[in-house]
């Protein structure tokens, strides 16, 4: 059976993007009950992101990276983040890197 891309958005990327920015969260040195609040899951979800138990980890690439550390530094300022936004501007990011690299190699 063919796996539909929204799929692997759903179960593998969206959670290793969500990892990436609780890790990057808690770097700053932000809690795991605030940056849970901050991304709008709960606090055992942030738990399992950090201790690698959930989100399956994906390497970034540079740019995505950035826009990951930039989302984590924006929450932890408190500015306003539209962050279902800024999730799918990574998303888009991290699809496009992909879909390069697999025109590169063919």
């Amino acid at each position: 059976m063919v796996e539909a891309p929204c799929e692997r958005v759903l179960w593998d990327i969206l959670p290793a993007i969500r990892a990436a920015i609780a890790v990057e969260l808690v770097k700053c040195r932000v809690s795991q009950v605030e940056a849970a609040r901050m991304l709008e899951i709960a606090p055992s979800a942030v738990s399992q992101y950090i201790s690698g138990k959930r989100g399956y980890r994906i390497e970034f690439e540079n740019k995505v990276k950035m826009l990951i550390k930039q989302l984590a530094e924006d929450l932890k300022e408190k500015k306003q983040v539209n962050l279902v936004k800024r999730i799918c501007t990574i998303c888009q990011q991290l699809r496009e890197t992909d879909e390069n690299q697999c025109k590169s190699s063919l």
